[in-house]
């Protein structure tokens, strides 16, 4: 198998890491990220011209590309600047539209790509555990169509978007698959509230409260029956995405590390000579490895039709990429000592994120539960 880019891909990563290097210094990010706002509305704009917002979407939807890798591709360049802007919930909300959404939510997709929409993910809820089917959030039938009732956290850029998409349960108990469905809620909708915060990794998170907010019969996305399934292909996106997020910046932290190794100095050598200092080295560089090899596996699978392939070799590049960032963070900053959490130094903000990504959307354990549930299942 061919696992270079295409043409059109490499310029496109090269765009964006040029972009990112000559436009958003450490300290630059980290007002940003740390920020009122945490993310740049500036930047966010720029990035949709270079057409990373495209790249995620396929063709017939107005995008650029849309394939496993494309996304790869773009997530990747983002996690080497560490970027905090809301492509994730761009990626998410406009897959949804793309499965399962009508005309008039499809609407929707060019100023999403265009960065003029800011769209978030709202399916999380407090004690949910990373569970898909953990959804007590309800939908009744109304009237004139829905009223949803129920809370949902860790909403990244909730608050500042415009759209949001909410998972709720029209039927069933708790814990069941059928009977979720998912809705289009609009961010100024009545009965809605917030709870906004400062995420540790940068960037700003929502805990939103739905208090009998009204909706239109047009806001459920596709029917009650499939909103399951729909949600899965959702997941296996941001799978794929955070974990192609992990790669560029285990990259970056590696380069810093060798870096250092090679420039600081003890007993009048670089410390980097020192050999125990280079087993631990190179047993991080073939870590790397094997995670980036995980993540083009899941990038490859994720375009193939519904299978326990699929499942499994997604669940396996989050496993993994989880596993092997977390070391990644740990071992780099053993190596560079006390100095590597520094503020001042880009590789504690680094180290902060790949820890969080392991939590996004089910850490390693509980993927790797999934994938042994995966295999006894085939």
């Amino acid at each position: 198998m061919n696992f270079e880019h295409s043409e059109d891909r490499r310029m496109l990563a090269d765009s964006l890491n040029r972009f990112v290097s000559e436009q958003f210094t450490t300290e630059q990010r980290n007002t940003v990220a740390y920020g009122a706002a945490g993310h740049s509305p500036q930047l966010y704009a720029q990035l949709a011209d270079i057409g990373a917002i495209g790249a995620l979407f396929p063709e017939s939807a107005g995008g650029l590309g849309g394939a496993g890798f494309d996304i790869s591709l773009v997530f990747e360049c983002l996690g080497r600047g560490l970027l905090t802007e809301p492509l994730l919930g761009a990626l998410l909300v406009g897959q949804g539209l793309v499965l399962a959404g009508n005309a008039a939510q499809q609407a929707l997709l060019p100023d999403i790509i265009e960065g003029k929409l800011l769209a978030a993910f709202a399916h999380d809820e407090p004690g949910s555990h990373y569970e898909r089917s953990n959804v007590s959030t309800q939908a009744d039938k109304s009237t004139n169509g829905w009223v949803l009732n129920g809370a949902k956290g860790v909403v990244s850029f909730g608050e500042q978007a415009q759209w949001l998409l909410v998972s709720a349960r029209v039927s069933g108990e708790q814990f069941d698959e059928q009977g979720i469905a998912l809705f289009l809620v609009p961010g100024d909708a009545k009965g809605l509230s917030w709870r906004s915060y400062q995420r540790f990794d940068g960037g700003r998170a929502s805990e939103l409260k739905l208090d009998n907010v009204p909706l239109g019969e047009g806001a459920l996305l596709g029917t009650t029956a499939d909103g399951f399934a729909v949600l899965g292909r959702i997941f296996d996106y941001a799978l794929l995405a955070l974990a192609s997020e992990s790669i560029g910046a285990m990259d970056v932290a590696k380069q810093f590390t060798l870096e250092y190794l090679q420039t600081r100095k003890q007993f009048g050598v670089p410390i980097g000579s020192f050999q125990a200092l280079q087993h631990r080295m190179a047993d991080l560089l073939l870590e790397v490895e094997q995670a980036r090899s995980s993540v083009i596996n899941a990038a490859a699978a994720i375009d193939e039709p519904e299978s326990i392939a699929r499942s499994k070799a997604l669940a396996a590049a989050k496993y993994t990429v989880g596993r092997i960032g977390t070391l990644v963070a740990e071992e780099c900053i053993q190596l560079h000592g006390g100095i590597g959490m520094t503020w001042e130094l880009p590789f504690a903000h680094y180290a902060k994120r790949l820890v969080m990504i392991d939590h996004q959307f089910g850490d390693e354990d509980h993927h790797l539960a999934r994938y042994i549930e995966l295999n006894r299942a085939h």
